[in-house]
């Protein structure tokens, strides 16, 4: 195991920071993809700043992801990896100038002078960047691939698997850091926030409004588009709430498929791909409800400290979700979780076990204030 081969893995980074004589360590995140691994990551962020108060922050991230990072109050710098230009210099095979631009990031990353770099991935990639940042203490979050040799030293996943971003907050306590409390935050600027309040008196939806985000990458993690609609209905008829769909560009597609009935779905408003992925965020931290997938924009409405219900079943990232008002709904089967090796073919009858109804219900119930106790 990685962890018994780096035995002071557990030992904290005071005493590596320490070293570095530094009265403000610089520190590097490296976390490249995808959107809700970086939200489960983001609590990482202050946990260091607490604990640091003075040090240099950064994360190094995929451009795709970036926006996620950076209008974060605690980051002091995001550095893109840029993976779209290294890998068409690759498919080309022009070796001398992908070299060059290899080289050229490197030596950015050297100029920084990084006390520590931290890889929260565990893999190949994101073990390399980590070993090109030339940080004399490079830490792995369960290095796999190969990665481990690139590390100074390795810390094992852990943590309670129920519980949402277990792993992260299993390696903050390992590294004496604070986590209480160990919170997700998503930055945004006022750009954003106006762009939810102009497009919810635009749409006319300002009174209030549920966020649905059904589309993941992975078939066996979608709901089913006529339950959806249905859904998008009884939420307009039963709780008075119009849906905004949200979505990335590449959802489009199957957004047009779900949504072929909408002039007869009251309520439904298809705005996938229409926004930027901080845009998105921002209708999610203003809406009255999320009921989402597993999926990157599912998770932020549990980080906004919105009621949100989250419909699992290929997968199930957590049940524990910490917060009163957001809920799993999960119906285990003996070939539950299959991950990314559905056995049903093609069926998904861990997701078809969830009904509409059951969905409606779970929403009224964090919707319905709790009384207070007399």
């Amino acid at each position: 195991m990685a962890a018994e081969r780096y035995p002071d893995a557990a030992r904290g980074i005071g005493k590596s920071l320490t070293r570095t004589a530094s009265a403000r360590p610089r520190i590097l995140l490296v976390r490249l993809s995808a959107i809700g691994d970086i939200v489960f990551a983001s609590p990482l962020i202050r946990a260091l700043r607490r604990a640091y108060p003075q040090a240099h922050l950064a994360w190094l991230v995929q451009p795709e992801s970036r926006p996620l990072l950076d209008a974060h109050p605690e980051l002091d710098e995001v550095i893109v990896w840029p993976v779209g230009e290294w890998r068409e210099l690759w498919h080309r095979r022009q070796w001398v100038a992908l070299l060059g631009c290899v080289r050229e990031f490197r030596a950015g990353l050297a100029r920084r002078r990084f006390d520590l770099a931290i890889d929260l991935q565990g893999l190949l990639k994101s073990g390399l960047l980590t070993w090109l940042s030339g940080a004399p203490e490079r830490l792995g979050l369960g290095s796999r691939e190969g990665s481990g040799l690139l590390m100074s030293r390795v810390v094992a996943r852990g943590g309670d698997a129920d519980l949402i971003g277990s792993e992260y907050r299993f390696l903050a306590e390992r590294l004496g850091l604070p986590v209480q409390p160990f919170s997700m935050e998503v930055g945004l600027t006022e750009a954003d926030e106006a762009f939810a309040r102009e497009l919810a008196v635009c749409r006319r939806v300002a009174e209030g409004y549920a966020v649905l985000c059904p589309f993941t990458t992975r078939p066996q993690k979608h709901w089913f588009a006529d339950r959806w609609r249905d859904l998008a209905r009884r939420l307009q008829v039963e709780l008075g709430l119009p849906s905004l769909m949200l979505g990335g560009p590449g959802d489009r597609g199957a957004a047009a498929a779900l949504s072929l009935a909408t002039p007869e779905v009251d309520g439904l408003l298809n705005l996938v791909g229409e926004t930027t992925l901080r845009e998105a965020a921002a209708l999610i931290k203003h809406a009255r409800l999320l009921i989402g997938v597993d999926t990157g924009l599912s998770h932020m409405g549990i980080a906004f400290g919105r009621p949100s219900l989250l419909l699992f079943g290929s997968t199930c990232p957590y049940r524990e979700t910490t917060r009163g008002n957001a809920r799993v709904l999960y119906h285990a089967l003996p070939c539950s979780p299959c991950r990314r090796r559905p056995t049903c073919s093609g069926d998904f009858s861990c997701m078809k076990a969830i009904g509409v109804a059951e969905v409606v219900e779970a929403a009224r119930a964090l919707l319905t204030p709790v009384p207070a106790v007399p």
